[in-house]
């Protein structure tokens, strides 16, 4: 079993369905094996008591006319399971009844069922009584319903045995296209092989997540195109106006309102590049166009960049303190390695409090960037998507995050974020 998104355990569909089943034949054994029992007795006792009929219509038809008063006695002791005797209760109607009798051999008591009925012999009235033991009748029907007890048993188990099997059998390519779209992602390049089985239905769901996949990945595709090629178009107009930005506040002639308004334009158009930068980098992710993998040295890249960073981190009265292992080496590209640390750089410094602090911890197995800033922890639900702002007037373009996210899972490294002591702390974990 799984849990969904609510923490709820989830129950597998043939886990369910064979419950289903389980539960209604369980039911059909209790109702089953009961009704069974009490049908049988009842077969035996109609079968019992018509017999009694028999053997009184027998007595009725050759007795009845050929007994004599003084023979009553002698037939009484000559016949265990026959009785003649006086009509002294009145009894004017047949009457069936149960009793037990205590067996001198068995040294038990067993049980027969009698039928009492009218006569009349020489003119007087009699009682003539019949009796037949039911101890066979009942362990005749113990031992049925033993046996069927069993023949349900082993239905059931083989019900059970059967429909697991087959269920996993005909499920195997639902499962199957199932593993496959787990493991699909829409900015790899490889798509999904579903397999064409012999059912229908799976058939159809497979032939609908492949249309649904290529329409999907030809979106993306065209989106991935589509930034790309406007990154790079952006480029060149973009350095131009920059470019003639700065050479107007070289100007001398300039007042203070104008220096003003080209200042801002110029910090906006800064910030313009390196929107476009980032789109690009996140382009070329996308498209593995860094594919040189190599040995590097983490410690010797955060060195490099410390120095810069130290600079920008003072304009806002920030200390930094390092806890850092040297020789500290992982395989990734090595412009994404540089890429990784300076943007873990700005993110702690850019989303930094006046007289903040910044702790970066590196060992052989992870890296720590911790700072301070919101006193409250961020919402991990969207925190590394693109263009995602915790606050939506800070002057970043809400892409570093996502860069920084991009960039572990192209060297298939995980990464966390936790809130303690006032502390935003981004582990990378190597």
């Amino acid at each position: 079993m799984a849990q969904d998104i609510n923490g709820k355990m989830n129950k597998k569909l043939l886990q369910k369905t064979l419950r289903y089943y389980i539960i209604f034949s369980l039911v059909v054994m209790l109702l089953g094996v009961p009704l069974f029992f009490f049908i049988n007795q009842w077969l035996y006792l109609h079968e019992a008591d018509e017999a009694l009929q028999v053997k009184k219509e027998e007595f009725v038809k050759f007795f009845v006319p050929q007994i004599k008063e003084n023979e009553i006695v002698i037939f009484n002791k000559l016949n265990s399971d026959l009785h003649i005797e006086k009509n002294n209760e009145g009894i004017v109607k047949d009457t069936i009844f149960e009793r037990n009798f205590y067996n001198h051999m068995d040294k038990e008591n067993e049980p027969f069922r009698i039928l009492r009925s009218p006569v009349t012999i020489n003119n007087k009235s009699y009682i003539f009584s019949v009796r037949a033991n039911l101890v066979d009748d009942y362990e005749l029907a113990l031992i049925t319903l033993a046996v069927f007890t069993v023949i349900i048993l082993i239905l059931l188990i083989g019900l059970f045995i059967i429909t697991r099997r087959l269920s996993i059998t005909l499920w195997k390519p639902f499962y199957q296209t199932l593993k496959q779209i787990e493991q699909f992602e829409i900015d790899k390049t490889s798509n999904p092989k579903l397999i064409p089985n012999d059912i229908e239905e799976f058939n159809r769901l497979n032939n609908a997540i492949n249309n649904l996949i290529q329409k999907n990945s030809s979106i993306y595709q065209s989106q991935k195109e589509f930034i790309e090629n406007a990154a790079h178009e952006l480029q060149t107009p973009i350095a131009i106006f920059k470019g003639k930005l700065e050479n107007i506040l070289q100007r001398k002639d300039l007042n203070s309102e104008q220096f003003k308004l080209i200042d801002d334009l110029n910090n906006t158009t800064t910030r313009l590049v390196k929107l476009n930068k980032n789109l690009l980098v996140l382009s070329k992710i996308d498209s593995n166009s860094y594919y040189g993998i190599e040995k590097i040295n983490l410690h010797e890249i955060i060195y490099n960049q410390l120095t810069f960073f130290s600079e920008q981190a003072l304009s806002k009265k920030i200390s930094i303190t390092t806890e850092i292992e040297e020789n500290v080496v992982v395989s990734s590209n090595h412009f994404l390695a540089e890429m990784l640390i300076s943007n873990l750089f700005l993110n702690t410094i850019n989303h930094n409090v006046l007289d903040g602090q910044i702790t970066i911890k590196l060992t052989n197995d992870k890296l720590l960037f911790s700072n301070t800033g919101s006193l409250l922890p961020l919402q991990t639900e969207k925190m590394f998507e693109r263009f995602s702002k915790s606050n939506p007037s800070s002057q970043g373009n809400g892409l570093g995050l996502s860069i920084i996210k991009k960039i572990v899972d192209t060297n298939h490294w995980t990464i966390n974020y936790n809130f303690t002591n006032i502390m935003h702390t981004f582990e990378i974990v190597f």
